[in-house]
C-alpha cells in the first residue's frame, strides 16, 4: 500500500473508472449492472484508500471489488436458480495483477453501438468513458437535463443486447468512428471549459481525452480526422496555463501571456496537422486544428492572421454547419470586416433554439457590441450571459466585463 491524499485519490479514480468498467463489461457482458458495480467499488476506494493507502495494483483492486459486488448482486436476485449455472463460471479474481489490457478504447466503440441513435451513443460515451454528470452532458448537447437523463437511461437499456465486448471489425469500425471522435471532442471541451463549478478546467478530463485520442490515432493511422482531433486537442490544451490568473480569474485569448503556452504541444500539434492536410478529404477536426494552429503560431494577438482564420471558418461552415461554428465565425468576421458585420452574423442565431440553453451567444454579442462602442447594450448582454452560466470563473469574468462598462 502507498499513501496518497484525497485529491490524488479522486484523480486516480477518475482515470481508472472507464478502464475498470471496460474490464467488467468484457468479462461479464452486462453494461448497466457493471456500471453500478463499478460505482460501488469507486465509493469503497474513496472511503478506504486515503486512510489505508492505495493498493499496489489499484486497477486490479477495483476490478476485484466491483466483480464481487456484481456477482453478489446476481446471487441475491429472485431468479437465482436460473443464473446459478452462469454465475458458477464467473471466477472472481483475488486482489492482484490483472492483464494490462486497457479496455477504454473498446468501451468507446461499445457505447457507439449502431443499435443506439447517434445522440444516445454520444451521451452514453460521455457518461461511461468521460465520467461526466448528466447536467454536464446536457450542457454539451444544449438540451434540458431531464431530457438527457431519459436518453442515457434508454441507452443503457438498449446496450444490454449489444453482443460481444470487443473492437468491431474494420468495416463496422469506420461507421462508428465519427461518433467516437465527436464523443472525445465533447469530453475534451468539458474538461477545457467546465460547464459548472469553481474551476475553469478539469485537467483529468483533457488529459484522458488526449490519451484516448492518441490510442485512437494508432488504431486508425490513415484516418485524417483522428489525426485532426488529436492535433486540435494538443493545440488547444497548450494554452491552458495562460487561461487563468493565479487567483483563478479567466484570461481571454487576446490577453494571455503567450510565454506560458506549451511550445512542445504546439509543435507536435502543428506537425500532425501539417502532415495530415491535403492527404485526403478534409473534415471539421482538421479545419478546427488548422484554425487553432494559426492562433498558436501568432507571436502576439495583434499579429493573428484573421483573414486566414475567417477563410477556414468559411470552409468549416460548409463542411460542418452548426450554431457553434456560426458563433465562432462571427468573431472572425468582426475581426476582419468590423464588429457590426460580426453582429449581423450573430443575428442569424437569435431564433435557433439550440442556443437557448447556453450563455455563449450573449457573451459573444456583448464582446462585439463593446467593440462597436455600444456600451449600454454590451453591458446588458454580459449581464445576461453571466446569469446563464454555472461556471464560477465565467460568471466572474462576464460580471467584471459588465461592471467596467458602467
Amino acid at each position: 500500500m502507498s499513501s496518497v491524499d484525497a485529491p490524488d485519490t479522486e484523480d486516480l479514480l477518475r482515470q481508472l473508472a472507464p478502464q475498470v468498467l471496460g474490464a467488467l463489461v468484457r468479462r461479464y457482458g452486462r453494461f448497466d449492472a457493471s456500471e453500478d458495480a463499478v460505482q460501488e467499488a469507486l465509493l469503497a476506494a474513496a472511503t478506504r484508500w486515503p486512510d489505508q493507502g492505495v493498493p499496489e495494483n489499484p486497477r486490479a483492486w477495483l476490478v476485484t471489488v466491483a466483480s464481487r459486488r456484481l456477482v453478489d448482486g446476481w446471487r441475491s436476485e429472485s431468479a437465482r436458480r436460473r443464473r446459478e449455472e452462469h454465475v458458477a463460471v464467473l471466477d472472481v479474481p483475488e486482489p492482484g495483477p490483472v492483464d494490462g489490457h486497457d479496455d477504454t478504447l473498446t468501451l468507446l466503440f461499445l457505447c457507439c453501438h449502431p443499435s443506439l441513435s447517434v445522440p444516445s451513443q454520444l451521451a452514453l460515451t460521455l457518461r461511461a468513458v468521460g465520467g461526466l454528470t448528466t447536467a454536464e452532458i446536457a450542457n454539451a448537447f444544449l438540451v434540458p437535463e431531464p431530457t438527457m437523463a431519459q436518453r442515457i437511461s434508454r441507452a443503457k437499456h438498449t446496450i444490454r443486447g449489444a453482443g460481444r465486448f470487443d473492437l468491431p471489425p474494420e468495416a463496422e469500425r469506420a461507421d462508428r468512428l465519427r461518433v467516437v471522435l465527436h464523443a472525445l471532442y465533447l469530453m475534451f471541451n468539458e474538461g477545457y471549459t467546465t460547464s459548472a463549478g469553481p474551476s475553469l478546467h478539469r485537467a483529468d478530463l483533457t488529459s484522458e481525452a488526449i490519451r484516448l485520442a492518441r490510442l485512437l490515432r494508432r488504431l486508425v493511422p490513415k484516418e485524417g480526422e483522428a489525426a485532426g482531433l488529436l492535433a486540435l486537442m494538443l493545440l488547444t490544451d497548450a494554452r491552458r496555463a495562460a487561461r487563468t490568473t493565479v487567483g483563478g480569474e479567466l484570461v481571454p485569448l487576446a490577453d494571455q501571456d503567450r510565454a506560458l503556452w506549451d511550445r512542445a504541444q504546439i509543435e507536435e500539434g502543428v506537425e500532425i496537422i501539417s502532415d495530415t492536410l491535403g492527404r485526403g478529404s478534409i473534415g471539421p477536426y482538421q479545419l478546427q486544428s488548422a484554425i487553432a494552429a494559426v492562433h498558436d503560431e501568432a507571436p502576439t494577438a495583434d499579429e493573428t492572421d484573421w483573414p486566414q482564420i475567417l477563410a477556414l471558418y468559411d470552409v468549416l461552415e460548409q463542411v460542418s454547419p452548426g450554431p457553434v461554428v456560426t458563433l465562432n465565425r462571427a468573431v472572425a468576421v468582426a475581426m476582419v470586416n468590423g464588429p457590426r458585420a460580426g453582429l449581423a452574423v450573430l443575428g442569424t442565431l437569435d431564433a435557433d433554439d439550440r442556443m437557448a440553453n447556453t450563455h455563449r451567444l450573449e457573451a459573444v454579442r456583448g464582446h462585439l457590441l463593446e467593440l462597436a462602442g455600444e456600451r449600454d447594450a454590451a453591458r446588458e448582454s454580459y449581464r445576461r450571459a453571466a446569469t446563464m452560466t454555472a461556471s464560477v470563473p465565467e460568471q466572474r469574468y462576464l460580471a467584471m466585463r459588465a461592471s467596467r462598462l458602467r
